[in-house]
């Protein structure tokens, strides 16, 4: 990349930076005022109103929050699962929150993974997750298929004696590519997701597939290519025994030779960043 390229890339870069914290600082803002008997609707109710009194008006999708077996998607057949329900928190209980807000045309999206109290299996299942991290980065530097390295996070994921979750998402995806949408005032969504949003996605998908890429990262033969160049939304999702737990964060990737520069996590000043390095 050029010293032009790179330093057009580095002030948008910024944008999406802003907003994946302000949604990171609404989730640890929320998970602060969660208490027994909250409902999942009432937490991505409280998710909404935090980001729109801080100028929020469109979404790549609308929060979700997703209480107890529901963190390990137990049971889930449908999209319309995913949706937030009636059911209530109560003490020990994991949590999920997830949110993809626009702010000022830059879109974030997030998972943030918590308990009411203690709750030791999420903490594992969350300290295990560095591990993936880790994989995801090297493996994309090494610019191996986004299809083989969906297929070994599986098998680290088995290894440590948990289940993929992600793959209970739409088309089983671990990441999605997210960009720039024009800023309005307002915008409708659908079914939960942005209009702006999807038609940006509708229009890499057409991309892609003329130029032999898939903007969704899965486990199917679509993924079989090498990291595209852009920003993906990364969310390995481990499950056990009805409890689940993930992070998701914004991966950039480059057409740069430089490993280094060639893919990179847009933030280390992450709340799940910052608890690994708190236990070391």
């Amino acid at each position: 990349m050029t010293t032009a390229a790179n330093s057009g890339l580095s002030t948008r870069l910024r944008g999406f930076r802003q907003v994946q914290r302000l949604a990171h600082e609404c989730a640890e803002a929320v998970a602060a005022r969660l208490e027994p008997g909250v409902s999942e609707r009432q937490a991505a109710r409280m998710q909404r109103e935090w980001l729109r009194e801080r100028g929020v008006r469109d979404w790549f999708h609308l929060p979700f929050a997703w209480f107890g077996d529901r963190t390990a998607f137990t049971g889930f057949r449908v999209p319309l699962q995913f949706f937030p329900t009636d059911r209530r928190l109560a003490p020990g209980m994991p949590f999920i929150l997830d949110m993809a807000p626009v702010y000022e045309g830059f879109t974030a999206d997030i998972g943030y993974s918590g308990s009411l109290g203690t709750n030791p299996v999420q903490d594992r299942l969350m300290a295990d997750l560095e591990a993936h991290r880790e994989l995801i980065l090297r493996e994309v530097r090494e610019r191996r298929s986004l299809r083989e390295i969906y297929e070994n996070v599986d098998r680290l994921m088995v290894r440590q004696g948990y289940v993929n979750r992600h793959r209970a998402y739409p088309f089983g995806v671990i990441a999605h590519k997210v960009d720039q949408v024009k800023q309005r005032r307002w915008s409708p969504h659908v079914f939960g997701f942005g209009t702006q949003s999807l038609k940006g996605l509708a229009a890499d998908a057409l991309h892609g597939h003329r130029e032999g890429w898939s903007p969704l990262w899965s486990p199917y033969r679509f993924s079989h290519h090498p990291p595209q160049p852009g920003l993906w939304a990364v969310e390995p999702h481990l499950g056990f025994r009805g409890t689940g737990a993930k992070f998701e964060e914004i991966l950039v990737v480059t057409d740069s030779r430089d490993p280094e520069q060639s893919a990179f996590w847009l933030d280390d000043d992450l709340p799940h960043v910052r608890r690994w390095a708190e236990a070391k």
